[in-house]
């Protein structure tokens, strides 16, 4: 009964994280949260007993994905901001 506590807990941790990934309105907190939830699935793979799916989950879904979500939003904000100023010209 011990061994499933922490499978239990890093489940609920999974549950939050992702309920609030979804639920972050904003692009850039979305990014944030989104690391949050990297983060714990890479928690429950260790828990797991799955090390090497760990730490690809640790390097794409905390590092790189939220990486590529700000890099996209940076982009379409440009691109906004430069047509908005085309429009007034």
């Amino acid at each position: 009964m011990s061994a499933e506590l922490p499978v239990a807990f890093a489940l609920l941790l999974v549950a939050v994280a992702g309920t609030a990934t979804v639920l972050t309105r904003d692009p850039v907190r979305q990014a944030a949260v989104l690391a949050g939830f990297g983060l714990a699935l890479a928690v429950l793979f260790a828990v797991l007993q799955a090390p090497d799916v760990a730490l690809s989950e640790l390097a794409v879904g905390t590092a790189l994905t939220p990486l590529m979500v700000l890099l996209s939003v940076r982009k379409v904000r440009r691109k906004a901001r430069s047509e908005r100023r085309e429009e007034h010209e």
